[in-house]
């Protein structure tokens, strides 16, 4: 079981941002559609408009614009793994460069991208270099202003319709990427923000799917993120809760580099 859990958190562990995930070992699939009327169908958003209500939500682009790096810190916890607890820390810098390190039952998990060199490093596949689709998702993922750039990071966006997320109505946006996974986010009808996302996410393993449940949001400095976290995947459900969360610090371009490469044991 410890290696499941190494498995599990190795293969997804940029799926806890965005999305950007309820049911731990078992598939996750967002809640069934609930059937609109004909007037709430002619009354639904275009996608531009659900984008720029979820814009104006978080602080503005105005706000987002004015930091240019962002450090944040937390907890994870795996409730089915006898509430095994651990450390998170995600450093941020525009435009692109993200490195994440979760810490969690003695192993670390890291993984990072530079602006042009995504790599990670974990107990089940070592240190490693990401290409193809799997690189593809480190850039996506490493856009500072990633809230503000979804029109430029998804080759399609439709509002398909409303579904309920806890009591809450929320319009329904599936993203195609140019890779032609769909991945959908959530949106609160009233208040515009973000608050579920189903990820696809490309893994030494094959495609997986990430689902994430996303809330507290707190004002920091102008904007809004959220600090707690659900998420679950086919092998594994954590929940990663940020304590503090830093913006406009000095970060060196080299701590998102691939590190060096330990030599072989002899």
């Amino acid at each position: 079981m410890k290696f499941a859990w190494k498995k599990a958190i190795g293969v997804g562990m940029l799926g806890v941002f965005i999305g950007f995930s309820a049911h731990a070992q078992g598939t996750s699939q967002p809640a069934p559609a609930t059937s609109a009327t004909p007037a709430a169908a002619a009354a639904r958003p275009t996608a531009d408009q659900v984008l720029d209500h979820y814009v104006n939500a978080i602080g503005g682009r105005a706000a987002w614009t004015k930091l240019n790096s962002r450090v944040s810190k937390g907890t994870i916890e795996i409730p089915k793994m006898n509430n095994l607890t651990g450390t998170v820390e995600i450093h941020e810098k525009a435009p692109n460069s993200m490195l994440a390190v979760i810490t969690l039952g003695g192993a670390v998990f890291e993984q990072g991208f530079d602006g042009t060199t995504a790599w990670s490093d974990d107990p089940q596949n070592g240190l490693r270099v990401l290409s193809g689709a799997e690189l593809d998702d480190a850039k996506r993922e490493a856009d500072f202003y990633h809230p503000l750039d979804l029109k430029k990071l998804y080759a399609k966006m439709t509002v398909t319709g409303t579904e309920k997320v806890g009591e809450r109505d929320a319009y329904v946006l599936e993203a195609t990427s140019a890779e032609g996974d769909p991945d959908k986010m959530y949106f609160d009808a009233e208040s515009g923000l973000l608050v579920r996302a189903v990820n696809h996410r490309h893994t030494p393993d094959g495609v997986a799917v990430f689902q994430a449940e996303v809330e507290d949001y707190k004002d920091v400095d102008g904007i809004k993120l959220p600090f707690t976290v659900h998420q679950t995947s086919a092998e594994s459900a954590f929940t990663i809760k940020f304590t503090e969360i830093h913006h406009n610090l000095q970060l060196a371009d080299g701590q998102f580099a691939k590190p060096a490469a330990e030599p072989a044991a002899k």
